[in-house]
């Protein structure tokens, strides 16, 4: 019987910050009680762990890393019986298959197994930033089908890919990443959509060996798509995809099985998810501990269960120039208000990654758990940073470190860089708790034009700035309301008219 492990960030939310290679390696290895000097692979229960919590680092979907892993190394396999990397005859390295990979350490892709699985799924995830293939509505890294066009790109952008066969017009089953979506499908026992392409999405001459020429760049589908199983809060509610066993251990056997849950019944996610408590069964999946209507608690394997609202993603529109379609944000978002003044600019920065929804609150009205945009939500000072520079300095955000033990002390030194005159420090923990606090809509003005002209100014000089540029309608500094509390649905027309007025200086 092996100890059970634990997941080290099963509560971080896809869409935070992605991670670099140089990240501690020890802290996967510890995590999952791996020793990095073993030259024979490890146990099942372990690699599951491994690859998972990689791919929580670095915001991808474990559902896609550890089916890459299967169909690139097969039986998760990166060492052979002699204890030396596996490598294949097209110079692919181990596990995850690394090739021609120059920014890589080479050896120490062959000899560090947790070194070459960071390798393989930050591979992966700058596949999914790149701006020259195609997306799939509006991009959201927690939905598995969304990682179609990256997962191609991990084995290449050639005709042999192409999703549909350009001849016959018909699904091309060969294609890579179908070939990866089918392993999600039967390993995670996830039904995920089989998105419907057209062969004139994808241009290409069979015979060469140039790579495929998208005829899109976004592709929007009417699908309920399919939401990654890695992501239940403790105390969320979820719901039965089928009629699961339910267990009184993280396995299975005939000896734990406590009953079956009903299709369609609601439980309680009662903590982090956990590996399967036998190392030598091989699940791709993990398991939950949930509670209930009854009070009984146990496991459920995460395959079994999903968000009470699946989520349905924006509805595509023939024209060449795309209505916005409010529909399918009203439907994904309980508070999302298609009349409200807010309405595009809150979309812009939802679209862009910049602002995310909050979910399962807890309505008292519909008494309903709901994702909500909450526009009219008071912003502090510390949020106000991380969705500017979301905007303005997404990569140095994502790779900003604390230097101190105070959590916020990142993106405040960041700010302190570009001269903006922030109300909290950290060096001064009583001025700490200022990073929580509401930000007056005169500061948010000091500190977007300080940051712009990388010189400290005056509230009433950056509120000028605005209103000389267009990115404030006031026409005066008591009309801007300096001293009012600035909300979510601000900050989101706040940048958005900044970056307008940026690009007109360009």
């Amino acid at each position: 019987m092996k100890k059970i492990l634990k997941p080290l960030i099963s509560v971080v939310a896809i869409g935070a910050l992605s991670l670099s290679i140089n990240i501690n390696q020890n802290v996967f290895a510890d995590t999952c009680e791996y020793d990095t000097s073993s030259k024979v692979n490890p146990d099942y229960s372990t690699m599951n762990c491994l690859l998972t919590e990689t791919a929580l680092r670095y915001n991808v979907p474990p559902e896609i890393v550890k089916a890459i892993a299967e169909g690139e190394s097969g039986n998760w396999r990166h060492f052979d019986q002699n204890g030396k990397a596996i490598v294949t005859a097209d110079n692919g390295i181990g596990l995850m298959q690394i090739t021609n990979q120059a920014r890589y350490d080479q050896e120490k892709l062959k000899s560090d197994l947790v070194y070459n699985i960071q390798a393989g799924v930050e591979t992966l995830d700058k596949m999914f930033n790149r701006k020259d293939l195609p997306g799939i509505n509006s991009g959201e890294r927690e939905v598995l089908e969304h990682w179609y066009f990256a997962i191609m790109a991990y084995n290449g952008t050639k005709p042999v890919n192409s999703p549909i066969v350009q001849a016959t017009g018909e699904r091309n089953v060969n294609a890579y990443q179908e070939k990866i979506l089918e392993i999600v499908r039967k390993s995670e026992l996830i039904n995920l959509k089989e998105l419907p392409f057209k062969s004139e999405h994808f241009l290409y001459d069979s015979n060469s060996k140039d790579n495929i020429k998208f005829s899109a760049l976004n592709y929007k589908f009417d699908l309920p798509l399919t939401e990654s199983k890695y992501f239940f809060k403790t105390n969320q509610k979820v719901s039965a995809t089928a009629n699961p066993k339910f267990r009184s251990t993280p396995t299975t056997n005939n000896e734990n099985i406590k009953g079956t849950l009903n299709k369609g019944e609601t439980v309680t996610i009662t903590g982090p998810f956990v590996y399967d408590e036998v190392s030598t069964k091989k699940n791709h999946f993990v398991w939950y501990p949930v509670k209930r209507s009854d009070g009984s608690e146990g496991y459920v394997a995460s395959s079994y269960l999903e968000y009470p609202e699946m989520t349905t993603l924006p509805i595509p529109s023939p024209a060449e120039v795309t209505p916005t379609d409010y529909a399918a944000y009203t439907k994904k978002y309980a508070d999302f208000n298609p009349t409200a003044w807010w309405k595009d600019d809150m979309i812009w920065a939802i679209d862009r990654g910049l602002i995310k929804g909050y979910n399962d609150e807890w309505n008292a009205k519909t008494k309903k758990y709901e994702t909500q945009l909450q526009p009219n939500r008071h912003l502090t000072e510390a949020h106000f940073l991380t969705i500017f520079f979301r905007y303005a300095q997404n990569d140095e955000l994502a790779n900003v470190k604390g230097t101190s033990s105070w959590s916020r002390s990142g993106i405040y030194n960041m700010a302190e860089k570009y001269k903006m005159p922030v109300l909290a420090n950290e060096k001064s923990k009583a001025s700490r708790a200022l990073a929580e606090s509401g930000i007056k809509r005169g500061k948010l003005a000091q500190l977007m034009v300080s940051y712009h002209l990388r010189k400290q100014v005056s509230e009433n000089e950056a509120i000028q700035f605005f209103m000389d540029n267009g990115i404030t309608t006031a026409k005066s500094i008591v009309e801007y309301e300096p001293d009012r509390i600035l909300t979510r649905a601000h900050i989101s027309a706040f940048i958005q008219r900044y970056e307008s007025f940026e690009s007109k200086q360009k």
